[in-house]
């Protein structure tokens, strides 16, 4: 990461983008509309063939008062755009906004107001599941730390993260000394999750945590279509995904109730993904299913019978189901399998009862 410049800005707004030029003004426009001097706000632009770049290109021309970047790069993936906007970046804090989400009103004066009283390593945020096309189904998501106070433990820190289960890198807005602590490139190359490979590893250097119960984010939910592929590689990325962050948390000595918590969090990921791979043609699921299996044994601390047992004591209703879920699959239950498949074969019958319905 470049060296801090002096008078360097304080939030350095970081929007990686590739082909979105339906989405990329609107959310642009969200973000200069509460921009000042102290801010900068730097686009990168990966390969796009559509008209991303001549629409931020206009903003820019909008807004010259501001300090607005695009970066232009050959298409290497989201993972390898986060990487290049973190190398160009200078502010003292990190705030990610993906091209096609919305940063809501009043949000970086509530950030600047959290780093003028505490400057914590890290903000947590609340943030909005959006849907543009069935507002209806919107719904705001809060964490479970205590509001507004400076949380200095790390096991706090990182058992509440675990429990919540939202690694969204948008919604963690961290000190960029953070960052430069780690090695560069951060983001996984050409990985998918690759937010959730990273944003464990950013807080377990955190020494304090400022959780602001401020909806920051509109994050957009595309409706589903029916030809969406789940593919062999995404359902091993998915499952990968904390895997690679074990060794790190075996490296820095995190406690046993962290371990314990990620290990749960690595079951709920599991069957997740699991549920996921049912979308497959059945040879396929089937060859992917025994693939991920060792990746997610791997991934755990404990032995599965210890953690399952533990999930099932732990009186959360929804770690008990998970565990009898995990355990299943592990046992290749021939009912696990017939449920599993019949619940997709549902859900595809539903998309074209929907896709039918908007059609007439």
């Amino acid at each position: 990461m470049k060296p801090p410049l002096e008078g360097a800005p304080l939030l350095s707004i970081l929007v990686p983008g590739y082909n979105v030029d339906r989405f990329i003004t609107d959310c642009l426009e969200h973000i200069v509309a509460q921009m000042h001097q102290r801010h900068e706000l730097i686009v990168v632009d990966d390969g796009s063939t559509d008209q991303t770049v001549a629409r931020v290109q206009a903003v820019q021309a909008a807004h010259t008062q501001l300090q607005i970047r695009l970066v232009v790069q050959p298409n290497q993936g989201i993972a390898d755009a986060r990487n290049r906007a973190l190398l160009e970046a200078h502010g003292e804090y990190i705030l990610f906004v993906d091209s096609d989400d919305r940063l809501l009103p009043g949000s970086l004066d509530a950030l600047e107001r959290v780093i003028a009283a505490q400057r914590p390593d890290v903000i947590a945020t609340a943030l909005r599941m959006w849907h543009p096309d069935a507002p209806d189904k919107d719904r705001d998501v809060y964490m479970s730390y205590a509001p507004e106070q400076t949380i200095t433990c790390q096991e706090a820190i990182l058992t509440a993260f675990f429990d919540d289960r939202h690694m969204y890198v948008w919604c963690k807005v961290f000190r960029r000394e953070i960052y430069a602590q780690e090695a560069m490139p951060l983001f996984p190359s050409r990985r998918l999750f690759e937010d959730v490979a990273v944003v464990p590893r950013l807080l377990q250097r955190c020494r304090s945590l400022v959780y602001l119960p401020h909806v920051l984010l509109a994050y957009r939910q595309h409706p589903v279509s029916i030809t969406r592929v789940i593919s062999e590689q995404w359902c091993i990325d998915f499952a990968s995904a904390l895997a690679a962050v074990k060794p790190h948390f075996e490296r820095g000595g995190v406690s046993k109730a962290v371990r314990a918590r990620f290990d749960v969090a690595v079951c709920h990921f599991y069957i997740g993904m699991i549920k996921n791979s049912y979308q497959l043609p059945s040879g396929a699921g089937k060859t992917v299913r025994g693939k991920v299996r060792g990746i997610f044994l791997d991934s755990l601390f404990g032995s599965p019978q210890q953690v399952l047992a533990g999930m099932n004591d732990a009186g959360d209703r929804r770690d008990a189901r998970t565990a009898r879920q995990v355990q299943r699959a592990l046992d290749d239950c021939r009912w696990f399998h017939l449920q599993q498949t019949a619940v997709r074969k549902l859900k595809l019958w539903q998309r074209l009862e929907r896709t039918r319905a908007a059609q007439r």
